[in-house]
């Protein structure tokens, strides 16, 4: 096998390219005057028309890079190019032209929309901020039976009057109705029910294809990220761990990490035996990461050198990127996630 090459991304202005980030620094200031290092420069490029998925522990960094790409947090260092435009350090008014584009489906779909307004006034939020030409009604109306809300039963009322999954249409009505070329979708379905949580995924894929969308879909559960992502990338304690095509990255992983989570996925099988996640010790603080390789303390196949030396991200096979000093390039796939 040939010795692994460094990763080559797009330049911003190629015309596949709908975002770009590059080499991003994320950190927070805590009280005591310390710092978080939330994301550790991360560098991914999503292309026009694909869904690319994010995963990892709670706590790995995953929303923060979401918020970063929204612009709703400041990067430290790096930049973040959107559609061929650096949007890093773009002034309020400049932002507000180009946010149009960029819109974002939070977690929690009842908290994420205002108590007091009502449904029709929550999806026109955006084309009023916007000054979108009116009228605005007949394009509300149509966005809600979109997603699959009646504009007359629902139209008039408020967010503690529908259930969680209807929430959660309204907050992909709101995103949809300002036609944008990105969402970020930060676990949208994490809080929502599992009979409920299909039909999310389903309304988004559905969506998708009507409007042309690209995504970047955050979430823990691979299971979920694997049906709806083209790609996936994995991030472990603010870092990137590796990217690849879904069923590749699903079927043999080439990070230990990686491997860990797709071993601890539930088997829907009552007589399998549940796999724990296969890593030594606990989760280390991002308020003082390791040296060298930040999975290092919990990773079976660590080695002196991952104390010493960072492993930078690689490419060892066509579309197939990893950080890792000791890929697993030999080891057997895995079981499909079902």
């Amino acid at each position: 096998m040939t010795a692994p090459t460094p990763t080559t991304a797009p330049t911003p202005t190629d015309p596949d390219t709908l975002l770009r980030v590059d080499d991003v620094v994320v950190e927070f200031k805590t009280p005591s005057g310390a710092k978080v290092h939330a994301v550790s420069e991360i560098s991914f490029t999503i292309h026009r028309g694909e869904t690319l998925g994010l995963v990892g522990e709670s706590g790995c960094g995953k929303s923060t890079t979401g918020r970063a790409v929204m612009r709703l947090v400041n990067t430290t260092a790096g930049t973040v190019h959107f559609d061929g435009t650096d949007i890093t350090d773009l002034n309020t008014r400049a932002l507000r032209q180009i946010r149009s584009k960029l819109q974002m489906i939070f977690q929690d779909p009842i908290s994420s929309l205002n108590p007091r307004r009502k449904v029709r006034d929550i999806v026109a939020e955006g084309l009023i901020i916007t000054n979108a030409p009116k009228p605005w009604d007949q394009r509300i109306d149509d966005i809600l039976s979109e997603v699959g809300l009646d504009p007359n039963t629902h139209g008039d009322r408020q967010p503690h009057e529908l259930s969680g999954g209807q929430c959660q249409r309204v907050a992909i009505a709101r995103a949809l109705v300002l036609n944008p070329q990105l969402i970020v979708c930060d676990e949208p379905v994490s809080a929502l029910d599992v009979s409920v949580q299909a039909q999310i995924l389903n309304l988004l894929e559905d969506m998708k294809d009507r409007y042309r969308l690209t995504l970047l879909f955050i979430a823990h559960d691979l299971a979920v990220v694997k049906s709806i992502s083209d790609r996936i990338a994995v991030m472990y304690l603010g870092k990137m761990c590796e990217i690849a095509p879904s069923h590749d990255l699903t079927t043999n992983p080439l990070h230990p990490y990686t491997r860990a989570l797709l071993d601890a996925v539930p088997i829907p099988d009552p007589d399998a035996t549940l796999k724990p996640l296969q890593t030594t010790g606990d989760l280390p603080s991002p308020l003082n990461p390791p040296t060298g390789c930040r999975y290092r303390t919990r990773c079976p196949n660590a080695q002196p050198r991952c104390t010493t030396d960072e492993p930078t991200m690689q490419q060892l096979q066509p579309n197939r990127f990893v950080a890792c000093h000791y890929p697993l390039t030999t080891t057997e796939p895995t079981d499909p996630i079902r």
